[in-house]
């Protein structure tokens, strides 16, 4: 701690004293209010500094102060303005408050708590509006990122770290307390959570409101994350929202706006064919914050992918770290021989690399040619830590025509922004592995989407009454997946008599026009207030903060910022553009004395790094945060520290050989043991190492084999036995292998199959039907 400089020689007192959350989710939209109660109990006026995440795609469409018995409600204003106006107030003796989205990552903010006079207590309101992500077991994801790791930012570029620091977990000294409210139209069936939780409380009998709060005594080790699961709730809806009257007809607050939840449903046959083909490249994160259980279960997962693959497609596979490497030249045809290869470069793997440098491995990946006929599918395992987030998700999206790209977001406070945008604007699927959750299931979920044939030529067309006209707010869809969810935000302009309308989704799958529909009341849904609004704005906010990013510096640049900040100032939610400001006047009396600067500590994690992290603590800084006395900068000047802050990796001065780490590998659990054992083909040798898999001896295996039967055959049919009987819990990890053996056996014509299995159940001890085997 010393080394850190965690605490001053005086350990004087942060001002933030607790944190009140409290949530409201109706169906999969979440509104979250956000209370920071702060305290001066210093000698002298204080400026607190407080950098938190926030989810990526999240609407902050509120922000207040109260000081005493006076409540500052904040406006939002263009971003220079507003920090003009948070500079000037201070200069004069005035209290302000400023909270401002990062330049580089649309998940972190940064609130500013100006001029706390001393002794004088401060409470701060934020409000912001999210969806909630559809998970691989039909729950709802709500994250709230109570710790903010840090962010990698490339060597090379204009921001550069400072020296701050934080506190252990342990340590933190502010509480935190956390309470839910769930409703929906079809029954809460339960609410799960990493953290501990007290019993969810049922307000009605039919069940379709509940309360659940965060049992005390959190200890801010890791984010808390709820998974919210309803009976039969993934049904398409539509709910329209009714314009505010205060607002300006015509305009997007002013007009009704439809949210449309879309849950594509794929024929059967399409569904149950798996691509031969495709191009796999899988690009892993090997920076210092992965060692551990994340390079672990990374270098497991990539097992099992690799098992899973179709004979005829081809793959590579990619790390990065401060540098990034490749195990081939250019992508290779998945056999036997490339495979066994690749294999033996993932046991070397550790997360030995330094930093988070992202951007120039996937600069290299697009370089290479496409394979024709051969569709590439990048996955991507990173913990999210990067400090360049726009600019990795805009070379994402200037090449998404030619790949998907399926991203996973690796254990505490991987940044939403990054993995999900990375997945949205590559037409992928993103996917989030915390806390005891297991990464191989997930992944598998995202290979079968993979292996699905694309969905090509979407188009989504409105059929509303005469007089109505439709604005989309939302970015057209690029990608569909069976049993998915879409959302599409519209504005509704004009009046009609007429009660219903109807939306038509239509695309091409593997080759057949396909279309889903779905008609909905106009009739606007009771008690929404202007949440659909807001996230609406949100998603038009998005769209155009990534044309601007594309115009930058231009002449048409500047009319789509123009238009982005007047949507923000117009609807109450922030963007990169804009900043919510504060200023109490009060009774105009100065404040007096030299204005000290207290930036409030986040919390970090004990477990991510594992023997890095004592190197990392001489090295540099662990997370933003510090406890450190300055006197006053100028706004502008306090921004750019705000930026760099931001920016801060755990490993930036590691190069990719200055680390070695041994890898001793533990004994492997007995799936990944009889997996590793399958061949690029699909099927199994009889030899000792799959006996010793099965728990038997080489004689007990080979004895009761059926005179005539091939030994692979008879192996093959072992393995798939032994999963269908012993690993049923873990089907979403092997069923895809399973599918390739049964190929196998098929193209073998295979004889004596059903006294093979007859005889595969007495050794085993099963009792598994031929059919149930897929045989």
């Amino acid at each position: 701690m010393k080394c850190c400089g965690l605490l001053t020689a005086q350990k004087e007192p942060v001002p933030l004293k607790s944190v009140e959350v409290e949530l409201e989710v109706r169906a999969h939209v979440a509104t979250v209010v956000s209370t920071l109660n702060y305290e001066n109990k210093e000698d002298k006026p204080l400026e607190a500094v407080f950098v938190f995440p926030l989810p990526g795609d999240a609407a902050v469409c509120h922000f207040s102060a109260k000081i005493g018995q006076t409540e500052i409600v904040a406006e939002v204003k263009e971003k220079q303005k507003a920090r003009e106006e948070y500079d000037d107030a201070l200069s004069s003796g005035q209290q302000a408050f400023l909270l401002e989205e990062s330049d580089q990552s649309p998940d972190i903010f940064s609130l500013s708590v100006g001029s706390l006079r001393p002794g004088e207590s401060a409470s701060i309101r934020l409000e912001y509006v999210t969806e909630l992500a559809v998970q691989a077991d039909e729950g709802l994801r709500f994250c709230l990122p109570a710790v903010l790791n840090p962010r990698y930012q490339p060597q090379g570029s204009e921001d550069v770290c400072i020296q701050v620091t934080s506190v252990p977990a342990s340590l933190v000294p502010y509480s935190l307390s956390f309470s839910a409210r769930v409703s929906s139209p079809r029954p809460v069936s339960k609410v799960e959570s990493n953290c501990a939780l007290d019993a969810l409380q049922y307000l009605n009998t039919e069940q379709t409101q509940a309360t659940v709060k965060l049992a005390a005594g959190h200890k801010f080790d890791r984010d808390v994350e709820l998974l919210i699961y309803y009976k039969d709730a993934h049904q398409p809806t539509a709910v329209v929202e009714v314009g505010q009257a205060s607002a300006k007809p015509g305009s997007l607050m002013g007009d009704p706006v439809v949210m449309l939840s879309l849950y594509p449903e794929f024929p059967q046959a399409v569904m149950s064919s798996v691509a031969s083909c495709g191009e796999f490249v899988l690009l892993l994160d090997r920076s210092g914050s992965m060692d551990g259980s994340r390079i672990k279960s990374a270098r497991e997962t990539l097992l099992l992918l690799l098992k899973s693959l179709p004979i005829g497609c081809y793959f590579n596979i990619y790390s990065f770290g401060s540098c990034h490497e490749h195990i081939f030249s250019e992508s290779v045809e998945y056999s036997q021989k490339t495979m066994e290869e690749a294999l033996k470069k993932i046991e070397e793997m550790g997360a030995d690399l330094g930093g988070t440098e992202i951007l120039e491995p996937l600069k290299h990946i697009y370089s290479q040619p496409c394979i024709p006929s051969q569709p590439r599918q990048l996955f991507v395992f990173t913990d999210g830590e990067v400090g360049n987030t726009k600019e990795v998700i805009n070379l994402v999206k200037k090449n998404s025509g030619s790949h998907r790209c399926f991203s996973f977001g690796i254990g505490e406070g991987a940044s939403s922004a990054l993995i999900n945008g990375l997945a949205k604007e590559g037409g992928g699927h993103a996917q989030f592995i915390t806390g005891t959750d297991r990464m191989q299931p997930k992944v598998m979920q995202s290979l079968r989407f993979a292996l699905h044939p694309a969905v090509v030529d979407i188009s989504v067309k409105w059929d509303l009454p005469k007089g109505v006209s439709v604005t989309c707010l939302s970015p057209p869809i690029t990608a569909l997946f069976q049993g998915q969810r879409s959302l599409v935000y519209a504005q509704l302009t004009g009046k009609s008599s007429a009660a219903e309308g109807c939306v038509t989704v239509k695309y091409s799958l593997a080759g057949h026009p396909t279309q889903n529909q779905l008609h909905f009341s106009l009739k606007p849904a009771e008690d929404t207030g202007i949440t659909v609004h807001r996230l609406g704005a949100r998603s038009l906010i998005r769209s155009l903060e990534m044309e601007e990013s594309e115009l930058r510096r231009g002449e048409r640049d500047e009319e789509v910022k123009k238009k982005l900040v007047e949507l923000s100032v117009q609807s109450g939610v922030s963007s990169a553009f804009t900043a919510f400001i504060a200023v109490n006047k009060g009774d105009g009396e100065a404040i007096q004395g030299p204005l000290v600067v207290r930036n409030v500590p986040t919390p970090w994690l004990t477990g991510g790094c594992g023997s890095l992290r004592s190197l990392t603590m001489m090295q540099g800084p662990m997370v933003f945060g510090a406890m450190q006395s300055n006197m006053r900068m100028t706004r502008s000047a306090c921004a750019s520290v705000a930026k760099q802050r931001m920016m801060c990796d755990s490993l930036p001065m590691f190069q990719c050989e200055s680390i070695s780490i041994e890898h001793k590998q533990p004994p492997r659990d007995p799936l990944l043991q009889l997996v590793s054992l399958q061949k690029a083909s699909g099927c199994w040798v009889l030899d000792p190492a799959l006996a010793a898999a099965l728990g038997k001896t080489s004689r007990e295996v080979e004895k009761p084999k059926p005179a005539l039967v091939n030994q692979e055959v008879w192996a093959t049919i072992l393995a798939l036995i032994w999963l269908h009987g012993f690993k049923m819990d873990a089907q979403e990890e092997w069923e895809l292998l399973a599918m390739k053996a049964v190929s196998w056996l098929r193209a073998q014509n295979a004889r004596r199959v059903t006294e093979c299995v007859k005889a595969g159940n007495a050794l085993l001890g099963c009792h598994m039907q031929k059919d149930a085997l897929g045989l």
